[in-house]
C-alpha cells in the first residue's frame, strides 16, 4: 500500500481527480496531512513532503484533509507546487474565537466521521456536547460520540445514560485506551478510505485514543490536573494519522469553546425534536414565550421538552442570527466602499480627461 492510499486515497477520489485534472498528466494527487504556520505537510504516492507558502496558491487556503493537485517544481530545488484543489465533500468549521469581523476557522476537510470526544473523568458539559454535535452535523460528516477514560469514572452508568440522552440519537461508543475497552467497536466504525476527526477539550484522551488505535506512541500525551480535570495541549496542530488499512484519524488540539458558523442545518438536525413542535403553535409567528397555544411552552410544562434543552437551542439560534447580522452589515459596508471607490475613480477620470463628447 503506497503512502497516499494509507491516507485515504480511493478509486472515487482518483476518478474525481481525473475529472478535474484530466490527462495529459501534468499534476498528481496529494493530501494535506498537516498545516502549521504557513508550512504544509503533504502525502503523495511516494511519501511525505513539506511545502512553504512560496509554493502555495495565495487564493486557496488549505486545510488538513484537503485533496490537492501537485506539480513538480524546480529540478534544482526538488520543490513541488500545489496547482489545484479538489472540491470538498465535507468541511468542519467554527467561528474564530474573539473575532469581531466574524471569520470562519476551518478545522478539517473531507471528513467522513466526527468523533465528539467526551471524557468520563469529569462532569458532562451538555452545552459543549450539543454545540459540537451541531457543528459536526453541519459539516456534512456523521457525528459519533466517543466516551473516553471509562476506567477512571466512578459514575460510569450515570454519565453514559446522561450522554446518550443528550446526544439524541447520535451513536455513543464507550472506550478506555488504558484498558483497551471499546477500541475494536470504534475501529470498526472507520472503514478503509474513511477519515474520522476527533474533537474534544484538552486532556480528553484524544491522543491516547489514537495511540491505542495505531498500537504505537506516535502522539504525545500528558497528565491532566487532578483539581479540575484539565490538561495541557499535547496536540498543537490538526494532523492526519493513518491506521494502516487506508482508514485515517485526525487528531486536533483541544478546544475550550465552540462558536458556531453558519450552522442552521446542523442546528435543525440535532434539535429536530424542538423544531417539530413549532407547527403545533396556535400562531404562525409565535415567539414561544407567553403566547397562548404555544406548543413549545406546553411541552416544557408537561415535561416532554426539558427547559434546559430549549434554552440551549434558543442560545445557539440567537448566536447564529447575530452572526448573520454582522455578516450583512460587513457586506453593506464593503458594497458602499466599492461604489464610493468606483465613483471617485470616474470623477478622477473626468477631471483628467474631460467628459466624453
Amino acid at each position: 500500500m503506497n503512502t497516499l492510499t494509507q491516507y485515504g486515497f480511493t478509486d472515487p477520489i482518483d476518478a474525481l481527480f481525473t475529472l478535474h485534472f484530466p490527462p495529459p498528466p501534468g499534476a498528481r494527487p496529494a493530501r494535506v496531512i498537516r498545516t502549521d504556520r504557513g508550512r504544509v505537510l503533504l502525502a503523495d504516492q511516494d511519501g511525505l513532503f513539506h511545502l512553504d507558502s512560496d509554493h502555495l496558491d495565495s487564493d486557496c487556503a488549505l486545510v488538513t484533509g484537503d485533496w490537492v493537485a501537485v506539480a513538480g517544481g524546480n529540478p534544482a530545488t526538488g520543490g513541488h507546487t500545489v496547482v489545484g484543489l479538489l472540491p470538498r465533500f465535507s468541511l468542519l468549521r467554527r467561528k474564530r474565537a474573539h473575532d469581531p469581523l466574524s471569520e470562519a476557522q476551518l478545522l478539517g476537510a473531507n471528513i467522513d466521521l466526527v468523533g465528539v470526544v467526551v471524557p468520563l473523568d469529569r462532569p458532562l458539559s451538555t452545552n459543549r456536547l450539543e454545540r459540537t454535535l451541531v457543528a459536526a452535523r453541519d459539516s456534512g460528516a456523521l457525528p459519533v460520540v466517543i466516551l473516553t477514560k471509562a476506567d477512571l469514572s466512578t459514575r460510569f452508568d450515570d454519565v453514559v445514560t446522561e450522554t446518550i440522552d443528550r446526544a439524541r440519537g447520535v451513536e455513543v461508543v464507550t472506550t478506555s485506551a488504558e484498558a483497551s475497552d471499546g477500541l475494536d467497536e470504534l475501529r470498526g466504525r472507520i472503514g478503509p478510505g474513511q477519515t474520522m476527526a476527533l474533537l474534544g477539550p484538552s486532556g480528553a484522551g484524544k491522543s491516547s485514543l489514537i495511540n491505542a488505535l495505531t498500537g504505537s506512541s506516535r502522539q504525545g500525551t500528558c497528565q491532566v490536573r487532578v483539581g479540575d480535570g484539565k490538561g495541557r495541549h499535547t496536540t498543537t496542530a490538526r494532523e492526519l494519522v493513518p491506521l494502516g488499512d487506508g482508514a485515517v484519524v485526525m487528531d486536533t488540539p483541544g478546544v475550550r469553546g465552540f462558536a458556531l458558523w453558519d450552522a442552521e442545518d446542523g442546528l435543525t438536525d440535532i434539535f429536530t425534536d424542538v423544531e417539530e413542535l413549532f407547527p403545533g403553535c396556535r400562531f404562525s409567528d409565535c415567539a414561544h414565550d407567553r403566547e397562548p397555544g404555544c406548543a413549545v411552552r406546553s411541552a416544557i410544562e408537561t415535561g416532554a421538552l426539558a427547559e434546559r434543552r430549549w434554552q440551549s437551542y434558543r442560545k445557539m439560534e440567537r448566536e447564529l442570527a447575530g452572526l448573520h447580522r454582522r455578516q450583512e452589515a460587513a457586506n453593506r459596508r464593503h458594497s458602499t466602499r466599492s461604489v464610493r471607490s468606483a465613483r471617485d475613480s470616474a470623477k478622477d477620470y473626468r477631471n483628467r480627461f474631460g467628459e466624453d463628447e
